[in-house]
């Protein structure tokens, strides 16, 4: 009789150990930019919800106190810091990431018409929205490549639409759109590597960013987005989509 409890235990503790085995294994991590507010801390919030291990980046650590109380591992990030950069993927080196959203963007100067528009300002809009997420696939490349999800979602907008265009907001348009077409080489060559990456615009949000009159929710734009991210496949591979899945024009 005690043969067969002790036999059974031990079996009980051998499942145990192996399904803690299998929960460790398939676990995935993501690591999102800019994400101490806004659509980024929700990313962060809905992410570890659905069972990933989520990085956090925030230029300013200090400040991000939202997004410490997720759990989530903070790393110090400037998108338009090369130095910032490296030393981000130093600190990540070796770790595997399936899931990369470059997030962090700005409105930047964001002048109606072409006569307001100042060129040396809107420099600092694309360093930050096109530069930015480029700076940061490139340096996460091993991380990606080490993975198994192998994806990377760049969040762009409508308004980097060419055929949506409605005119004005001459920096932040040409800045989505500039990364759109960065995102389709990107894609191209990163294809025979099993990496998929597209373009996601998150719908008119309310954040800091789009206003408080925004048509949805930060909660409602990133369901939406974590719902056609888990349904992405190689084919996927280039695509420019919005939060519902619905495609949009270049």
């Amino acid at each position: 009789m005690f043969r067969k409890m002790l036999v059974s235990l031990l079996l009980s503790l051998a499942f145990v150990g192996y399904s803690g085995m299998i929960k460790a294994e398939t676990t995935r991590t993501a690591l999102v930019t800019g994400a101490n507010r806004g659509i980024g801390l929700e990313l962060v919030r809905q992410l570890s919800a659905r069972g990933y291990q989520v990085i956090g980046t925030a230029r300013n650590p200090e400040e991000a106190l939202e997004l410490k109380e997720t759990g989530a591992l903070l790393v110090p990030l400037d998108v338009t810091d090369s130095s910032s950069v490296r030393a981000m993927a130093q600190q990540l080196e070796g770790k595997k990431i399936d899931l990369l959203i470059n997030n962090a963007g700005i409105m930047g100067h964001s002048a109606k018409s072409f006569q307001e528009t100042d060129f040396d300002k809107v420099i600092t809009t694309y360093d930050v929205n096109s530069l930015g997420p480029m700076r940061v696939t490139q340096a996460l490349l091993p991380n990606l490549l080490a993975g198994n999800g192998k994806t990377v979602v760049q969040i762009s907008s409508t308004m980097g639409s060419i055929a949506n265009n409605s005119g004005g907001y001459y920096g932040y348009r040409s800045s989505k759109s500039a990364l759109n077409m960065l995102n389709k080489s990107l894609a191209l060559e990163l294809a025979d590597l099993g990496i998929t990456t597209i373009v996601l615009h998150p719908g008119w949000v309310q954040t800091r960013l789009g206003g408080a009159n925004a048509a949805i929710t930060t909660q409602e734009s990133v369901a939406g987005m974590m719902q056609v991210i888990a349904g992405l496949d190689p084919q996927d591979n280039g695509r420019f989509l919005d939060y519902k899945g619905n495609e949009l024009p270049w």
